[in-house]
């Protein structure tokens, strides 16, 4: 959050990258189809692409350090400043907002590695206009969200390509959901290995795990709760660029993001438990120390106080004189000893 402080004083709309460097030049990709031919190629410059009226374009940016890149989209499709200014800052909470021409959407990519155990949440910024959609990517993954969209795409018999621009739309976040299913089946594996390792081994590392469960499900659910209402508003029919035809779709997305947020919450309680059941665990087993050594020092108070009693330097003490005082007292602390091992046996103390 701190690369946020880059905005200080400057105007409403400055143009300042606030995210993760993308180590890498922008790429810009733009697929252009209609029900008959499709063409895709990578752009050197905004300007190159030219929109048609029977033909949907779809540009997508991946890498947003290069803010010429998004000033010129901008200029290109009269993108308002403050849009452009959202694009940029990457923390921004997802939300919608609708113009005259064009919708605009702030959503979130999860992208969880089980192997490396690492979470990475990139915010995906996306417009809508009239015959056009323009998509923002921070980075490039190995695992391109959009890949089985773009092999749709190129079938001449998709839906896609017979359907207008709202319903790539529609697309394109049910392409972002399914990501979430994936990520959150990885994570829910991730947490099945927690729980044998809790029930079977507990440790600090256990504990650990646990904690990091727990932060990345609060980041998880950070990242998509508000996407409830986005869609919500989408399906309800109350943004004007999204045909009635693709309403039914939306509704098929509400109802998958509230299935996620679902699954989240249920995540999160099982990590409580979790985390609750290593505490308890943990005072247990204190209990049972400190019980095992409190018998041990209660069968020791007898013996403590008659090896007390015949220490002490008096001289009257008929019993030192006797040659079978010494072995005695031997016997009767054992004798005191097994007494009272066999009255915690009986009261299932030990």
């Amino acid at each position: 959050m701190h690369d946020a402080s880059k905005k200080r004083g400057l105007k409403p709309g400055s143009l300042i990258h606030v995210g993760k460097p993308s180590n890498g030049a922008c790429l810009i990709t733009a697929i252009q189809y209609n029900e008959n031919n499709i063409s895709q190629r990578i752009l050197k410059d905004i300007s190159e692409i030219e929109l048609s009226d029977h033909k949907s374009t779809w540009i997508n940016i991946i890498g947003l350090e290069d803010t010429s890149v998004i000033e010129s989209i901008g200029t290109r499709f009269n993108i308002h400043s403050l849009i452009l200014e959202d694009i940029l800052n990457t923390n921004q909470r997802p939300k919608i907002e609708e113009f005259d021409d064009y919708a605009f959407l702030v959503m979130k990519n999860i992208i969880y590695s089980y192997n490396d155990d690492n979470l990475a949440i990139e915010q995906l910024s996306l417009i809508i206009g009239s015959n056009y959609i323009i998509t923002f990517q921070e980075r490039a993954y190995e695992e391109d969200i959009f890949y089985m969209l773009r092999e749709r795409l190129s079938n001449e018999k998709s839906k896609i390509r017979k359907a207008s621009i709202d319903y790539l739309g529609y697309a394109i976040i049910d392409s972002l959901v399914d990501n979430y299913f994936y990520a959150l089946e990885n994570i829910e594996d991730k947490i099945e290995l927690t729980e044998s390792e809790l029930i079977s081994n507990p440790g600090s590392a256990t504990l650990q795990n646990i904690y990091e469960l727990k932060r990345k499900m609060l980041s998880i659910r950070k990242a998509l709760w508000p996407l409830r209402e986005i869609i919500n508003i989408l399906q309800r029919g109350e943004v004007d660029i999204i045909k009635d035809s693709t309403l039914v779709y939306l509704r098929d997305v509400y109802d998958h993001i509230v299935q996620i947020i679902d699954t989240i919450e249920i995540f999160r309680d099982i990590i409580s438990g979790m985390l609750d059941t290593y505490l308890s665990s943990n005072a247990n087993k204190t209990n049972e120390i400190m019980k095992v050594l409190t018998i041990f020092s209660t069968i020791f108070i007898p013996l403590s106080f008659i090896v007390g009693l015949y220490g002490m330097n008096f001289e009257n003490m008929p019993e030192y004189k006797l040659p079978w005082a010494y072995p005695t007292l031997w016997v009767f602390m054992i004798f005191i000893v097994l007494i009272m091992f066999r009255y915690f046996r009986k009261n299932k103390w030990i």
